[in-house]
């Protein structure tokens, strides 16, 4: 009696509309295959964050109830995967035996056939691929189990029977989609694995690989690499795309794939695994992206690195608002080192490059000083003079210098023109070498004597064009001239003597050089880098890459320079 009840209920319409009491359907006209009961319910609507049945994801999976699982509610278990039915004997079945035969059908259900001739391969068009972008759906807009159509380029979910994938090869006849995460190649809707190595260049572009013996010749290497298109470009010289003035940001990332011991950290991905952070991760995918010498096209979009700088930054720097590549370089070097860095004493790739000391003299009248500051008692003595002022000695670290240049003139000259002045760069160094006195207004008016005591790997100096007064920004248009190579700073720069055992490498090379043309607050930015496997330079504006004379690199407006200590 209990289980004619049992039938009765579970015959009743479901909510997506189906009957499953296979036997009123039998009796209905429903036994088509097209009508068939709706998979289980762990295979989930379409709402974004779901599975979609897609059970490849080993880490996303979600193993459905075995306990008492029955299916549809019916008589009838469908198996997900391979569409077989299994009859149940409804009076002569056991708990224990439901329990075995479930457990047997979910461990089918797991194993997909691999083939290696799939008919439909022939149709995948390389020329549409571009994993640059966000691995989002395309429809439901959710990043789990996304597979990109290798026929179309676009991006869909899931993998199941009610999925937005499964629904696009029956729609559109487009049967070859990979697996974003995975990398695996699947055929829908048949839903077997393929197993061909034809698709391993479409692996490498999702998903750029080098090896450590790969990493050391990269510097070495003189070969063009050719795109889909025909178009020649050259592994690590490729343009970035600009999104909607986001050239600050390309340009910044152009100077950084230069610093040789940074760019080789982050083109292995096993030396920041531990790291959680998302921006180091992106930051890591487009430097593999820039220098990988078998891309479809000679351009990279550093899309998802914007969108990390973005969520990183809480807007500070995002796509469609022109920045500061200098604000923005010592934000991304500042916060590369602290997500890479396990515990605070901890030194980091940015700090091994980057990081250099300076002692600071500090000079203050007594009647100007309220309560000593918390942030220069390291390594501080404060000696008090007769005249009333106090003077405060201490070390502090640096990332980047910032150089004053001195002001534009104010009057025309007799043909009515501004004289654009140039200044040496040895002249405006002079701050460092700790007799130069500077004046300081905020937090507190103060003269400040600069010396650096410990030079970095990688030097970093930027010109400081930009002033802003109560009405609108200035720009100061002094020429800097500078030498690209050779660049001896124990001349101008009192150095600390070094010890015993090692010499003194104070002589730098230029690598990258900044420009900034236009108004202030509007205008672009360019860059000039150079290539060591030639020592070629070459100046770059977003997708523009075009070989230039390293005597040109000195006639422009400088803003920002890298310079590569010599060993």
């Amino acid at each position: 009696m209990n289980r004619k009840m049992e039938h009765e209920d579970d015959a009743r319409v479901n909510a997506e509309g189906f009957e499953s009491d296979p036997k009123r359907q039998k009796r209905n006209g429903h036994s088509s295959p097209s009508s068939s009961p709706p998979p289980p319910a762990f295979e989930g609507s379409l709402l974004p964050g779901f599975n979609y049945g897609d059970e490849d994801d080993e880490d996303n999976q979600r193993r459905p109830p075995v306990d008492g699982y029955r299916g549809d509610g019916g008589d009838n278990q469908r198996d997900i995967k391979s569409g077989v039915e299994v009859e149940e004997e409804e009076e002569e079945e056991d708990d224990d035996d439901d329990d075995d035969l479930e457990q047997g059908l979910y461990r089918r259900s797991r194993e997909i056939e691999v083939r290696r001739d799939c008919p439909y391969l022939d149709a995948v068009n390389r020329q549409v691929l571009d994993f640059d972008f966000e691995k989002f759906c395309s429809l439901s807009l959710s990043n789990l189990n996304v597979y990109a159509c290798l026929v179309c380029g676009k991006y869909y979910q899931g993998r199941g029977k009610k999925s937005h994938a499964y629904t696009h090869s029956l729609e559109a006849g487009h049967h070859v989609y990979i697996n974003l995460r995975t990398e695996k190649v699947y055929c829908l809707p048949d839903g077997y694995e393929i197993s061909d190595p034809s698709l391993d260049d479409i692996r490498h572009v999702l998903n750029p690989r080098f090896t450590e013996e790969q990493v050391e010749q990269i510097d070495k290497n003189k070969q063009w690499s050719r795109a889909l298109d025909g178009s020649d470009y050259l592994p690590g010289m490729v343009g970035l795309n600009n999104i909607k003035e986001t050239d600050f940001v390309n340009v910044t990332i152009q100077s950084l794939m230069r610093v040789t011991p940074l760019r080789n950290f982050f083109l292995i991905p096993k030396n920041y695994q531990h790291c959680k952070s998302p921006l180091v991760h992106r930051f890591g995918e487009l430097t593999r992206k820039i220098w990988h010498a078998r891309n479809f096209k000679g351009q990279v979009s550093p899309h998802e690195f914007l969108q990390a700088v973005m969520k990183a930054s809480k807007k500070r720097f995002r796509i469609g608002a022109q920045s500061d590549p200098v604000e923005f370089m010592s934000w991304l070097l500042n916060t590369l080192h602290a997500d890479l860095r396990t515990s605070k004493k901890d030194s980091s790739i940015i700090y091994e490059c980057f990081q250099g000391e300076l002692e600071v003299v500090k000079e203050i009248p007594k009647k100007g000083i309220e309560k000593k500051e918390n942030g220069d008692d390291q390594n501080t003595d404060v000696v008090t003079e007769n005249n009333g002022i106090v003077k405060e000695r201490y070390k502090m670290p640096f990332l980047m210098l910032g150089l004053d240049l001195p002001p534009p003139p104010l009057f025309k000259d007799v043909m009515e023109k501004n004289i654009i002045p140039q200044v040496p760069l040895f002249n405006i160094l002079k701050k460092f070498d700790g007799d130069t006195v500077t004046e300081v207004v905020r937090p507190r008016i103060a003269r400040m004597r600069y010396r650096v005591t410990r030079l970095p790997q990688y030097l970093i100096l930027h010109m400081q064009r930009f002033t802003k007064n109560n009405f609108f920004v200035e720009k100061n248009p002094t020429l800097v001239n500078f030498p690209v190579k050779n660049l001896e700073l124990k001349d101008y720069i009192p150095l600390s003597t070094p010890k015993e055992n090692e010499r003194m490498r104070s002589k730098y090379d230029l690598i990258a050089n900044i420009v900034h043309d236009g108004k202030p607050g509007e205008g672009s930015y360019r860059v000039f880098v150079q290539r060591k496997s030639e020592e070629l330079w070459y100046e770059m504006q977003d997708l523009h890459v075009s070989e230039t004379l390293p005597q040109m690199v000195a006639l422009s407006e400088t803003y920002m320079q890298i310079y590569e200590q010599q060993q």
